[in-house]
């Protein structure tokens, strides 16, 4: 190996180690008993690892590496059994010095980008210490429960699903295994947004509520703020309410975009400009409340979401995505476009995601993607018509006013896009 390479890889090695050892010396002002090595013992760890691996190729025996990594083990259970002996049975930084080690000498056998995302990965972990701690206090036993059901469905019922349509036209439309894979897909998505509600706390204002919100449910964040504005207080902000609602219906848009993205790329050269539209229309409207009026802080209580990886919910979608895929491909072959576009004004009323996974999906297979990307926009205009009807049967007066201008603005933008462009 060239000299230059080799410093390289052993100086990668020592960026990695002092990278992870700089967050432990950081620590260590608020845990000093938690760590038995700073940044000078935490660089060394990562060129021992180097070296170890150096040694072993020049030798020409794995058995090198082999005892350089026992011997390492023996001084990291020397220090785990002191810290017990001290009173503390916390594990972190030595887990934290074995990985170093083994990063180390992956910089030497070659796979940098490897070694450098696991260093990485390994300082992140260490700093969110205090992030995971606020966030497993914030966590239900039935949280818990919850995702491990998911866990067991899509780990071990999802992979043996059967990948054959479940029978002819419109039935063909149907492979249970796909179906299983987007309810996972998108209980994955929701649950990205419940977990940053966690992380942020319960009181951080509706508009942050109506942003995080609208990854899990935009229709809940509707219904929660739309109650919330008859209540006392809803009078006064009224227009931070509405503000909510629209960042939620916002960026229900932009979920549609992901969906899509995932499911079928190429659908986005046509469906992207429509989606975008109403969305950067609700955005518009939502600056524009944001201007006109500026939220209160912490005087909200968010929209409260039930962990969206329960199974009753999974298997509602899955049998929803299931129907509108069958209605979609029936009304195609028996009605052409105007049927595929009744079923998406339809089930756009109940669930914009199904209807825009099912013409993803149905584009994949020959649908035409002007007609996809129609039936998309016409489901995410029917679900916010529908959202914005919510809040005129259950909203009070203050957040009526400022909210049915966007929903004309948001229905407007979509549709003329969809089918005047």
């Amino acid at each position: 190996m060239e000299p230059a390479a080799l410093f390289g890889r052993f100086g990668a090695a020592l960026a990695l180690g002092l990278l992870v050892g700089l967050q432990r010396e950081h620590a260590k002002r608020d845990e000093p008993e938690d760590l038995f090595a700073g940044v000078r013992t935490f660089a060394l760890i990562g060129l021992s690892g180097a070296l170890a691996a150096y040694a072993a190729g020049v030798l020409e025996s794995a058995l090198v590496f082999a005892a350089a990594l026992i011997l390492f083990g023996g001084f990291i259970a020397v220090a785990y059994f002191a810290g017990v002996r001290a009173g503390d049975i916390g594990m972190t930084t030595e887990a934290a010095a074995f990985v170093v080690f083994l990063s180390g000498a992956l910089c030497v056998w070659g796979h940098l980008a490897l070694a450098a995302a696991v260093g990485v990965a390994t300082t992140t972990l260490l700093a969110l210490k205090p992030f995971s701690k606020a966030f497993v206090s914030e966590i239900d036993p039935e949280d818990v429960e919850a995702t491990l059901k998911f866990a067991v469905l899509a780990a071990l019922v999802l992979p043996v699903l059967p990948r054959e349509p479940l029978g002819p036209p419109p039935f063909d439309a149907v492979t249970p295994f796909k179906v299983g894979l987007m309810a996972v897909f998108i209980s994955g998505l929701s649950f990205v947004g419940y977990v940053l509600i966690q992380f942020v706390g319960a009181r951080r204002g509706v508009g942050l509520t109506g942003i995080l919100g609208g990854i899990v449910s935009s229709t809940a964040v509707t219904l929660t703020l739309a109650e919330r504005s008859r209540g006392e207080g809803g009078a006064v902000l009224g227009r931070a309410l509405a503000l909510g609602v629209v960042l939620a219906w916002t960026i229900m848009f932009g979920r549609v975009l992901v969906e899509v993205g995932v499911v079928h790329p190429a659908l986005l050269r046509t469906a992207w400009l429509p989606v975008a539209a109403g969305g950067a229309a609700g955005l518009a409207w939502a600056g524009f409340l944001y201007l006109r009026e500026h939220p209160a802080r912490g005087e909200e209580e968010p929209a409260r979401f039930s962990n969206p990886f329960e199974l009753k919910t999974a298997l509602q979608f899955a049998l929803l995505y299931g129907a509108v895929l069958v209605v979609a491909r029936a009304a195609q072959t028996y009605f052409g476009a105007a049927g595929v576009y009744a079923s998406a004004v339809l089930s756009g009323m109940a669930d914009v995601d199904a209807i825009a996974l099912s013409m993803a999906e149905l584009s994949r297979d020959g649908l035409d993607h002007a007609t996809a990307t129609r039936a998309i926009a016409l489901a995410a205009a029917s679900n916010t018509l529908v959202k914005g009807g919510i809040v005129l049967a259950l909203g009070g007066r203050a957040i009526r006013g400022p909210i049915l201008p966007g929903v004309g603005l948001i229905v407007a933008a979509t549709l003329a896009t969809a089918f005047l462009l």
